[in-house]
Order: C-alpha cells, then structure tokens, then sequence
C-alpha cells in the first residue's frame, strides 16, 4: 500500500502495547491457582469448574465485541475491556469463596474476549497499512507478556507476597498502559484500510449474506482454534498443579509449566512470519501438530519434572501461529462486517478453554491430572486433521 507512515508505525507499537498488557496481567494469576486452592479448600473438580468460569464468560459475553467494534470501533473496544480487566483482576485473589471466585473469572473471561478480539481486529488494521504479515508478531508480544506475567507471579509466590498486593500493582500498571496506547490507535471506521486495498486491487468491498460456505469454514477454524486452546490452557491451568501435586515440584518450578509453553510459543510466534512466508500456514499448522503429539505424549508416557517441561515447551511451540493463523483466516471471510470472523473464531475457540478445565479435573479427581492431560496429544491429533483449511504457501512475488 506505499510508504509507512509514522502514524502506522506508532499505532504498530500501541497496538504491540496492547497485546503485550493483555498477555501480563491475567497470567501473573496463574501460578497463584495453587495457594487459591489450598486457601479456598477446594477440590480438584472444584478447581477446574472455577476456572471454567471464565471461557463461559468469554462465550456467553464474548459474541457483543463486534457489536461493540461496529458502534465504538476497535481502538476504543479494546482499550477499555483491557482497563477494566486490570481492575478485575485484583478480585481474583481477594474472593473470600468458590462462588464469587467463579463471578470474578466470568467476568475476567467476558473482559478478555471482548479485548482479544478487538485487539486483533486492531492488529488488522495496522498490517493492511504495512502490506505484509505482521499479526504473528503481536501474538509473539502477547506471549512475551504471557512469560513475563507467569514469571512474576511465580516470583510472587516463592517470596510470599500477598495476593491482594501482587494483583493491584499488576492491574495499576495494565490500566496505565491501555490508557497510553489509546492515543495512538488508528482512527476512523475500522474497514478504512480494507476498502482502501480493495481500490488498490481494483476490486470492490463488497459485504454480503453468509451461507453455508461461510458457516462452514467458521466451524472449521474453530474447531482448529478450539483444539489450540485445549493445548495452551494445559499449561495456563494445570501446569503448576501437575508439577506440585504430582511430580513433587516446589512452587517456584511449579510455574515454570505455564512459563514453559508460554515461552516456547513465543519464540514460534515472533519467528511465525518468516516460517508461515517459507512454509504456508497449512503446513506449518500441521508441523505443530505433530509437535504436540509427540512432545506431550512423550511427557505423559514416561513423566518427570524434566520431560513435562520439555512437553509443555514443545506443545507451546506447535500451537505458536495457529490462532493468528485462524484468526486471519477469519477475517478475510467476504461478506462479513470489521471484526465478525475474529469473533466467531473467538467464540468457538474459547468453547476449548470451557471444557478442558472441568474435563481434565473430574478425571484428575477420579485418577490422576497425569490422565487427564492427555487431552493434550488427542487435541495434537485434531490440528492435524483440520489444518487443510488453511492457505498454503503463497507463490513469490516478481
């Protein structure tokens, strides 16, 4: 589309703020989800249903952001969602109970949804001004944010900091941060730059009804989004109770799970661009999957602090570009308004998060976590039978 402009390069940077804020805050809870076990007395199961508040929350609440970003736009949907899960946050680790535990991670995965998707329909944006693949990079940022907050809040907790404490410094800094990227955001109607590459092409926007054609590829890229899912909250949920409760890990390892995948998913998403440019994201998905088939399966069959490690890092790397991937995919649906095929994808892929938690805690409370985790290789198996839905590698350009 020409020359960059400054205005594109400092929304690149608020947008990258965005999705890094988005990865830090939530994830400084993560390695907490012991100590709120264990101060709650909950269960297993009890645990997993918790949890499982919030992909509810982001299914049932999740489907009003492109309401939202047809009425106030992206820039302004994403900033506020991500201020408010900052202040959210905070409730987390001061719910006094199971019940009001649930209440604040329904409304924790309501808020995320609602800036996961706008963020991305943002991210969107920017990478039509630049003309090539950029979204992967986001993702990266987010996963650096996801590490860092994982970190954190297995530092916390070795060094005893209360909760209430570690989650209001974590929320303050993630108000302030939307509040500085919002300055920079693009303005204007989120199909600007759409249209703007349509008369580039010589073609026209046109927005249209949605058959079965549509639907179909909706429910495809879900189902492929959703079993990513599946793999990324094995390590967000589970990680650091399987190394504890199991392996006899102490707390500070213990997050090491989370940080584990988290961190080798970030180096598949910041490296994502050039791989997807060399391989197409079909059959990069594909190489993914086989990485969480054999790095989990090997993990569970023969289990140690070591190998679950190695497992979570592999699984991580395998599911790096699959949900910017679908996400893309999504979004260059025709027929469809500014943030509609993001949204979605969104909502199907979060369905993955809502059943993995309780699923992989009943079997956890009926044997063992080790058991339930192998969700994990059987979600591997999924991505590869349904990454043909995705383009393959794109000829070079002369």
């Amino acid at each position: 589309m020409g020359t960059v402009t400054g205005a594109a390069v400092r929304a690149r940077v608020a947008v990258a703020t965005v999705f890094f804020t988005n990865g830090f805050v939530f994830a400084n809870a993560v390695p907490r989800y012991p100590e709120i076990k264990d101060d709650l007395g909950l269960s297993h199961t009890a645990l997993g249903t918790a949890i499982a508040a919030m992909p509810l929350g982001a299914l049932v609440i999740g489907l009003l952001a492109s309401p939202l970003i047809k009425r106030f736009g992206s820039a302004w949907t994403a900033v506020v969602a991500l201020a408010l899960l900052g202040v959210n946050v905070v409730f987390i680790g001061t719910a006094p109970g199971f019940a009001l535990l649930c209440a604040a991670l329904f409304i924790a995965g309501s808020l995320d949804s609602i800036t996961d998707v706008a963020m991305n329909a943002h991210g969107m944006r920017v990478q039509r001004l630049y003309g090539r693949s950029i979204l992967n990079f986001f993702h990266g940022l987010w996963s650096v944010g996801a590490v860092l907050g994982g970190l954190a809040g297995a530092g916390a907790a070795q060094a005893g900091i209360p909760l209430p404490v570690h989650l209001a410094v974590a929320g303050a800094l993630t108000v302030g941060a939307a509040a500085m990227a919002f300055r920079f955001l693009l303005p204007g109607p989120d199909d600007a730059e759409r249209e703007a590459a349509a008369d580039d092409a010589g073609r026209p926007a046109v927005r249209g009804g949605i058959g079965w054609p549509v639907i179909r590829l909706l429910a495809v890229l879900g189902l492929l989004s959703g079993a990513a899912a599946v793999v990324e909250d094995s390590g967000s949920s589970w990680g650091s109770v399987y190394l504890r409760g199991e392996l006899g890990a102490n707390a500070a390892v213990g997050g090491l799970g989370f940080a584990a995948l988290q961190g080798a998913q970030t180096v598949g998403r910041l490296l994502g661009d050039r791989v997807v440019h060399r391989l197409g994201d079909r059959d990069t998905s594909r190489l993914g999957g086989l990485l969480v088939v054999t790095g989990m399966g090997a993990a569970l069959l023969w289990p140690s602090v070591p190998s679950t490690l190695a497992g979570f890092a592999l699984a991580g790397l395998g599911i790096a570009t699959l949900i910017p991937a679908a996400f893309h995919a999504a979004d260059e649906i025709p027929g469809l308004w500014p943030g509609a095929g993001i949204t979605v994808t969104a909502f199907l892929l979060r369905i993955g998060f809502l059943l993995s938690p309780p699923l992989v805690g009943v079997v956890a409370d009926a044997s063992s976590i080790r058991l339930g985790l192998v969700v994990v290789p059987l979600a591997g198996l999924v991505i590869l039978l349904t990454s043909g839905i995705l383009e393959g590698r794109r000829p070079a350009r002369g």
